[in-house]
This record gives structure tokens, sequence and C-alpha cells, in this order.
């Protein structure tokens, strides 16, 4: 099985809701900012997204002023 064919856990968590909360933002707003539905948003945030585009990750951490490492961290299964 390819990567691309795997729908296991990717490894990888998105901490975009806790970075959302941090700065009193909302899913809507952010979608806004960067000009990514909230539909995609909300994959990205709950883990099921399987690809994100360079240019929407540059987004997404300019408007939430972040390094990417603060928004994709490592999430090994146990």
């Amino acid at each position: 099985m390819t990567p691309a064919e795997d729908d296991g856990p990717t490894g990888i968590h998105c901490r975009l809701d806790e970075l959302l909360a941090e700065r009193g933002m909302t899913l809507a707003r952010l979608s806004e900012l960067v000009g990514v539905s909230v539909v995609n948003l909300s994959v990205l945030k709950n883990d099921r997204a399987r690809a994100i585009r360079y240019s929407t990750l540059s987004a997404v951490c300019r408007a939430l002023d972040c390094e990417v490492g603060d928004l994709l961290v490592r999430a090994d299964p146990r």
C-alpha cells in the first residue's frame, strides 16, 4: 500500500484548534483571512487532512502569526 492510499493515522497532529483558541479567533474568521473554506479548514483542524498546499500552510501561519512547527506537530501512535 502506498502512503497516498493509506487511510490510517498520519502521525501528524494539527494544533489549529488550540492556536485559534489562544488567539480568540474563530474558524470562520480564519477562513475569511486566508481564503480557504471553513469546511477545508475543519478537515485540517480535525486531523482528517491528507495533504495541505504550501500556500495554504503559509497563509494560515501568517494569519495566526505562528511557525509551521507551532501548527503541525508529530503525534506518533503509541
